[in-house]
C-alpha cells in the first residue's frame, strides 16, 4: 500500500470520527481509563519504592536489628530483655562488627524553660550516632566516658531543637525530662521521616546508663543495632548473631527463637515484594478496564458499520477493494484506541505527579511504560477492530446498496 493511500486512509478515518464527537470520545474512554490506571500505579509504585530505598539509605544496609521477641511478635510480661552482657558479648565474639549500640527508649516530655515537647527519649552508647549514620550538626557527640558514666548530658533531634529553642542557639542550655536534667552538648542533622511515616528527628539522646538509672530504674535493653564492615557477609553474621544469643540465652535445640535479628537488606526485599505484588494486583485491575474499553470500541464499530451499510456499498460498487474497507474501519478502531491511549498516559501522569507530591514520593516516570501502553492501546483498536472491519469488507456491494 502507497503512503498516500495510507494518509488517506487516515484523514477519512479522523473525519468520520469527529462526525460524532461524542460517541467517539465516549468510546476511547475505556481504553483512557485503563491506561492512566497503569501509567499511575507504575509509576507510584516506583515512587514508593525508591522513597523506601531512601529512608533505608538514610540508615545504612550494614546494620543488623536485634530485637527481643521473635516472629511472633512481643507480648507483654513474656519478653526477655537484653543484657549488658549480650552487648559485651555481640561485640567480642562477632567478626565483621565494627559497633554494637544497645538501646532504651520511651516517650517523654521534655522541657527548657517554658516550652515543652513530647519526644522519643533515646538511652544508648558512643556507637549508636554511626551505626545508624547519624551525622552532627552543631557541638559535639556523646564521649565514651560520659556514656559510661551516665554524664548528664544530651544531644538532640532537629525537630526537638525546633519545638523547644526555636531559633535559639540550644549548645549549652539545660532540657529536663523527668527526673533527668541534661546539658545540650549538640544537635543532630535532619533526616525527614523513615518509611513508616515516622519524624526520625523527633529524637533526644542521653547516655544509657543515665536512662537506665534515672528514667528506666532497670537495666534492660529493647533494641540493639549491630554495625559491621563493609564487605562482611550479613547473612553469616546473622547466622553467627542468632547462634550467639540463643546460647546465652539458653534456648534449647529445636525450640524458637525468642528474639529475632534483620538486616536492612531483609527488610528492602520484603517491602519490594509487597510493592511488587500490589502493582501486579492493580495493573491486573486496570487490564481488565482496558479489556471493557475494547470490547467498547468493537461494540461501536458494528454499530458504525450498520450505519454506514450503503455507503460501504457505493465504495464497493465504484471499484473500491474489500481490503482498502477493512483497511478504513481498522484504521478508525485503531485511532479510537490510540486517541485514548495517548490522552491515557497524560491523566495517568498528571495523576501519579499529584499523588506522589500529596505523599512526598519522589516522581519516577518511565518512558518506556509510556510508550508500550499507547502500542499496546493501539493493538487493542487492531484486535477489537478486526471483526467489524471483517464484516464491512465482506459485503456484496448489491446488498449493501438495498439496505434502508
Amino acid at each position: 500500500m502507497s503512503p498516500t493511500l495510507l494518509w488517506t486512509t487516515v484523514v477519512l478515518a479522523f473525519r468520520q470520527l469527529l462526525r460524532n464527537k461524542a460517541r467517539s470520545a465516549l468510546t476511547s474512554l475505556g481504553i483512557l481509563i485503563g491506561v492512566a490506571a497503569v501509567i499511575a500505579m507504575v509509576n507510584i509504585s516506583s515512587g514508593a519504592t525508591a522513597a523506601v530505598e531512601n529512608a533505608l539509605a538514610s540508615i545504612g544496609q550494614d546494620v543488623l536489628f536485634v530485637v527481643p521477641g521473635g516472629d511472633r511478635g512481643p507480648h507483654a510480661g513474656t519478653v526477655k530483655p537484653f543484657a549488658d552482657a549480650d552487648v559485651t558479648a555481640l561485640r567480642r565474639d562477632l567478626d565483621g562488627v565494627v559497633g554494637v549500640a544497645p538501646v532504651s527508649q520511651r516517650s517523654m516530655t521534655a522541657t527548657a524553660g517554658e516550652q515543652s515537647h513530647l519526644t522519643q527519649v533515646t538511652g544508648s552508647n558512643a556507637d549508636y550516632i554511626a551505626a545508624l549514620r547519624w551525622e552532627l550538626a552543631l557541638g559535639r557527640d556523646i564521649t565514651d566516658g560520659e556514656h559510661l558514666s551516665g554524664a548528664d548530658v544530651c544531644v538532640l533531634g532537629h525537630t526537638v531543637v525546633e519545638e523547644l529553642f526555636g531559633a535559639q542557639d540550644p549548645l549549652g542550655q539545660e532540657v529536663r525530662v523527668d527526673k533527668l536534667s541534661c546539658q545540650v552538648i549538640g544537635t543532630l542533622r535532619p533526616k525527614g521521616e523513615n518509611m513508616f511515616g515516622q519524624d526520625q528527628d523527633d529524637l533526644l539522646l542521653v547516655p544509657l546508663r543515665g536512662f537506665q538509672r534515672r528514667i528506666q530504674g532497670s537495666r534492660d535493653i529493647s533494641l540493639i543495632f549491630v554495625s559491621f564492615a563493609e564487605g562482611t557477609d550479613s547473612n553469616t553474621l546473622k547466622a553467627d548473631t542468632t547462634a550467639l544469643l540463643r546460647q546465652r540465652r539458653h534456648i534449647r535445640q529445636g525450640s524458637e527463637d525468642d528474639f529475632s535479628v534483620r538486616d536492612m537488606a531483609e527488610v528492602l526485599g520484603m517491602l519490594d515484594t509487597v510493592s511488587t505484588v500490589l502493582t501486579s494486583l492493580l495493573a491486573a485491575v486496570a487490564a481488565v478496564s482496558l479489556l471493557v474499553g475494547g470490547i467498547g470500541i468493537m461494540n461501536i464499530m458494528l454499530v458504525s458499520v450498520t450505519e454506514r451499510t450503503r455507503e460501504i456499498g457505493i465504495r464497493l460498487a465504484v471499484g473500491a477493494l474489500a481490503r482498502d474497507v477493512l483497511l478504513q474501519f481498522l484504521v478508525e478502531s485503531m485511532v479510537l484506541s490510540a486517541v485514548g491511549g495517548t490522552v491515557g498516559v497524560l491523566v495517568g501522569y498528571l495523576g501519579s505527579l499529584a499523588v506522589t507530591s500529596l505523599m512526598d514520593f519522589p516522581m519516577h516516570f518511565d518512558p518506556l511504560v509510556a510508550i508500550g501502553a499507547m502500542l499496546f492501546s493501539g493493538l487493542l483498536g487492531v484486535v477489537f477492530g478486526f471483526f467489524p472491519a471483517r464484516r464491512a469488507a465482506r459485503m456484496e456491494p448489491i446488498d449493501a446498496l438495498r439496505h434502508q
